[in-house]
């Protein structure tokens, strides 16, 4: 099975055991000094013990005066930092895989509070139109400066024994702004002409062998398509320069080619929300495949082995990569290689982790993931109490805090026994995947029917829990995991009306809307979803949306991916408008201003929130009880499989 898949490969003199590939990402892990800590380690050590045949670091900075992305990044632009990367060289080893380091310099996406407050060097003193911080021009003097900061880094991972370095000239970072016409403006021997412009990647290269010998692997990720149009011109870095960048890269003696796309302006293509397919983008890795003879790897939303297998038996790659996958699920590699694919847990483009990564200097938290809790938090799982001893543990409500419930609680040696209303598991799951693009959720249903299967949890559907039920079970804990329902305050009059429908309505078909006038109010992740899904089946939709802005709480990337949809239905959009009254198939809104705003519909969808289901009376009095997910309260995904998780490993 997955013959390709597990075949070894070379990357220069090195072997690698298998075509999987642990791309880049940022983790939040180390210490403000750069320090590779025991996180760290332990992060990435549950990956190679998964089965991956090569892990490419986070990021790791050359140059800690001018050269920070972020507080919790690594570093080697020390000698103090090489015993840390010693220990995760080591603990990589010990599971047989291999592990290299991203060296990096963020460029004009760097934040100059991080940076001593001073400009951000680049290639011509260009502001990210992303990041919108001062930047200035580097002398050619800092230019073969920092070409020798990135070459004493790569010493340093040698010397750690680190099996090698991935120059980072992607996603609009420094070594990409030099190589794109958007960001190189520059007129002497480092910009210009494409051989310029990839000079100094050139001489990095030069300056790694001389440091390290000509065997040490010396790898890069490349934007092959900036996907730019600035004011309407053809500018930036597209797909046949991008070709010709990875063959004079080849032709300087890099030993393979770690193929992406984007840049902070376009970030949507560099790490897809929910709106873009597994595959969309191979065919970026497989045109530069054609054009070089050292390895490729290509990345594009890849979660299925099958599909893995499929590119590789095609020619279009010879590494497949993901990052996100890694995250939801290290044992990606081992349960594909066991025949237990339909184990894996796989990431569904959520972007849980690139919200909390974004926010993380300003929170002090490290990455988090949405369907695998235990990510970044590794050690406090392997050190997990099995336990359970078989006591009974009564879980209501099979949506995803139950599961992630569930599924720990059996792993601990507990009986769990969940009760579930409805005659399907996944709760508010089976609401989510029903709006374009989000097709992905279902994933996350069929991999907790893999670990009810698997730990042969017993399952009770259309069953509500009672006291009576619970009383013959006398379990040692009640998880109340019985979700909520659609908000509707007595206050606005009207919203009991008969053409007054709520968001679990329409997703579940109980309201068939078809060409059609729909006012939806509320245009919170799951109002402007629903709205999206509406105006799909041929609806005209008005969007109200009390807050300033419309899509409050949404994490950006996702809003550009669904107003990206949205935007060309038509659909109108009204925030700072506050709902007074529904009467009559019109809907009175109290603008900013104090003004009136009547709207017309012919069905008005109301999305104003949720509100906590309650239990059977006395079952708390009777249980020792917890609630989690949205009977505590409302949340997103994470919100409920954190509380699952939590509460399972309390028991």
């Amino acid at each position: 099975m997955y013959e390709k898949l597990f075949s070894e490969c070379q990357i220069g003199k090195l072997t690698v055991k298998n075509r999987i590939v642990m791309e880049p990402m940022g983790h939040h892990l180390a210490d403000w000094d750069g320090n590779t800590t025991d996180k760290v380690v332990n992060f990435y050590a549950e990956r190679a013990k998964g089965g991956t045949g090569l892990i490419i670091t986070e990021v790791v900075r050359v140059n800690d005066v001018h050269g920070k992305a972020d507080g919790g990044q690594m570093s080697l632009a020390s000698d103090e930092r090489i015993p840390g990367m010693k220990n995760l060289a080591e603990a990589v080893h010990a599971y047989g895989g291999a592990v290299f380091v991203q060296l990096h310099h963020p460029g004009n996406q760097g934040f100059t509070a991080l940076n001593g407050d001073v400009p951000m060097r680049t290639p011509s003193g260009i502001e990210s139109g992303a990041v919108h911080q001062a930047s200035r021009a580097m002398t050619v003097e800092e230019i073969h400066e920092l070409e020798d900061d990135f070459a004493a880094a790569a010493k340093r991972a040698r010397e750690a024994g680190i099996d090698g370095v991935e120059l980072h000239c992607a996603h609009g970072y420094l070594l990409n702004q030099f190589f794109s016409p958007y960001t190189n403006k520059r007129e002497d021997e480092y910009g210009g002409c494409l051989e310029n412009r990839v000079r100094i990647v050139k001489e990095i290269i030069e300056k790694i062998r001389e440091k390290c010998g000509p065997d040490y692997p010396v790898i890069a990720r490349v934007t092959v398509d900036e996907f730019l149009n600035v004011n309407g011109l053809n500018d930036g870095i597209h797909l046949d320069e991008g070709i010709e960048i990875c063959r004079k890269l080849e032709s300087y003696g890099i030993d393979a080619l770690d193929i992406s796309c984007g840049i902070y302006e376009t970030m949507n293509v560099s790490w897809e929300p929910a709106g873009f397919d597994q595959g969309w983008k191979a065919s970026l890795a497989a045109g530069v495949k054609q054009a070089v003879k050292v390895p490729v790897f290509c990345t594009s939303v890849i979660r299925d082995p099958d599909y893995a297998e499929k590119l590789l038996e095609d020619g279009v790659c010879d590494f497949v990569g993901s990052a996100r996958q890694q995250l939801a699920d290290p044992e990606w590699a081992v349960k594909a290689k066991e025949g237990r694919a339909c184990e894996i847990r796989k990431c569904i483009s959520c972007l849980h982790c690139m919200e909390t990564l974004f926010s993380a200097d300003a929170t002090g938290n490290d990455i988090q993931c949405a369907v695998n809790v235990s990510a970044a938090q590794e050690a406090r799982w392997n050190s997990m109490a099995k336990d359970g001893d078989g006591r009974v543990v009564a879980i209501a409500g099979a949506g995803p805090a139950g599961l992630e419930a569930a599924r720990v609680a059996a792993i601990r040696g507990f009986k769990p026994v969940i009760f579930e209303a409805a005659g399907e598991i996944g709760g508010q799951l089976n609401l989510a995947d029903k709006p374009p693009k989000k097709d992905k959720i279902q994933w996350l249903i069929d991999y907790y029917q893999s670990q009810i299967k698997k730990y042969d949890i017993e399952v009770r559907l259309n069953t509500p829990v009672t006291l009576e039920a619970l009383r013959e079970l006398n379990p040692v804990k009640v998880i109340l995991a019985i979700g909520s329902h659609p908000a509707a305050p007595k206050s606005i009059p009207g919203l009991d009306g008969p053409n007054v429908v709520t968001v679990p309505d329409v997703l579940t078909g109980k309201a068939d809307i078809t060409g059609k006038n729909v006012c939806v109010i509320g245009s919170g992740l799951s109002g402007i979803e629903t709205a999206e899904y509406l105006a799909d089946k041929g609806n005209h939709i008005t969007l109200y949306e009390m807050a300033e802005e419309i899509g409050p709480g949404i994490f950006f990337q996702n809003m550009i991916d669904i107003m990206g949809r949205l935007g060309p239905t038509g659909a109108e959009l009204f925030p700072g408008h506050k709902l007074v009254k529904l009467e009559d198939n019109t809907a009175v809104f109290e603008a900013a201003d104090g003004s009136e705003k009547v709207q017309p519909f012919d069905y008005a969808v109301i999305s104003l929130g949720v509100v906590p289901n309650v239990p059977e009376a006395d079952i708390e009095a009777a249980f020792d009880t917890v609630k989690i997910g949205d009977c505590e309260a409302g949340g997103k995904i994470r919100h409920a499989t954190e509380g699952g998780f939590e509460a399972a490993m309390a028991l």
